[in-house]
Formats: structure tokens, sequence, C-alpha cells
């Protein structure tokens, strides 16, 4: 199984219109995390319409759901903004995000099915490559179909719903900052070491996968503290 089709997989359209929404939010997301669209930016329905060649009713639905997931600010009356970056913030997130991502891991290491198990492998194999190669652009997609594939494996709406809320403003905050303070090749390889314990079942291991790579995330996200004065 490659990893488009685990992403396809994860994210199955059942229709043209869910397709084009789908679509939609994932061209967006991507570009609100990788800063072609910066914090504070206003966004227009029609010319990301226009630039995405996607109608503005599935583009409206996508930045209906980025909105739930803090990474566009919809103002009734006034538009829509890109969030802020919030240093503090992101230290609250990472609160809750520790002990949700060690349940999870733990979780989808003891639920996966066998298929499921044999893609968490892969991902750890791309992640290793993305670190070998310094690709971040690698890393962020990977990051993306590794948080969708533990979500699924773990079994438990509540806790993928939660997790729903901390993915992309997690990752936009590393992008925005990793140049600085990050160590991209060491994130990949702490990324694959969780992989690959969930895709080998591996609960203990999973969990200790997940702690050191928050550790890592929060070190990363108090050194951008520092930098900021």
């Amino acid at each position: 199984m490659t990893t488009a089709s685990i992403l396809d997989e994860l994210e199955p359209a059942q229709d043209a219109k869910t397709s084009l929404t789908q679509k939609a939010y994932r061209r967006i997301e991507e570009m609100i995390v990788t800063l072609q669209l910066k914090p504070g930016e206003v966004l227009s329905e029609s010319a990301l319409a226009e630039q995405l060649a996607i109608g503005r009713t599935p583009i409206r639905e996508a930045l209906q759901a980025l909105g739930r997931e803090g990474l566009v600010v919809i103002l009734p009356r006034r538009g829509i903004l890109v969030s802020e970056l919030d240093v503090q913030r992101q230290l609250k997130l990472l609160e809750v995000r520790r002990e949700l991502e060690r349940l999870m891991a733990r979780k989808a290491a003891r639920r996966a099915r066998a298929d499921e198990k044999s893609a968490f492998i892969e991902i750890a194999e791309g992640m290793r490559a993305a670190a070998k190669e310094a690709d971040e652009l690698a890393f962020m997609r990977f990051d993306r179909h590794l948080n969708l594939l533990l979500c699924r494996a773990a079994r438990n709406e509540f806790l993928e719903n939660a997790m729903a809320l901390t993915h992309g403003l997690s990752r936009r905050f590393w992008f925005q900052h990793h140049k600085e303070v990050g160590d991209l090749p060491l994130c990949a390889t702490l990324h694959a070491d969780l992989a690959e314990a969930v895709g080998r079942g591996i609960e203990d291991g999973a969990a200790d996968a997940s702690d050191r790579l928050l550790d890592y995330v929060e070190s990363y996200t108090r050194k951008t503290l520092d930098t900021l004065g």
C-alpha cells in the first residue's frame, strides 16, 4: 500500500461534492500550515476558488472546518482571517496534546489491524527518508498521514475529535520556527520511532516514543519563546 493510497483511504470521498470539499480542505490547510497563507492574512472565498479551481461552496465548507480547528477565524460580516501564532497558547495546547497522544499511541498499538500496522511501518520509513534528506515538505505530509492513521487505528471517536483540534496548529507552529530553533532530522526520527512502535504493536514502546516526541516539541516551543524575548 502506498502512502498516497493510505491518505485516500483515510479520507474517502463519498460523492463529488464531498471530494471537492476534501480537496479544498487539504490544499488550504497545507497552504496555512506551510505559511503560504500567513497569520493575520484576510482570505477571500472567491480568490481561493479561482486559485484552486474549486467552486465557492466547497471552499466555504473547507474554511468552516478550518475554523473549527483554529487555523482560521471567521468574523461575521467582517471576513475570514488566518489565525495568529501564539507561543503561550501553543504551550497550553501541548499540555493537552501530551496526554492525548500517549493514550492514542497505546490504543493504536493495541487496536491497529494488520494492514494499518504495515502502513505505520511504511510511514516510519518515509519519515526516516525525510530525516536523511532534511525534506521539510515530505516531513509535513508524512506527519499528516501519521496523525490521521493514529486517529483511525485508536478506534475512539472522542479521542479522534479532541486530537483534530491540535494537529494543524502544531504543524504550523513547527513550520514557522523550525529554521531558527528546530532540528528537522531529529523531529522526523522521533516521529518515525513512534510510527514504528505502533506498527509493531508495542504499547509501552509507543507510549514512550510519544513522550520523547512531546519532550522535543515542548523544548522546541520554549526555545522559540526565548528567541522572542
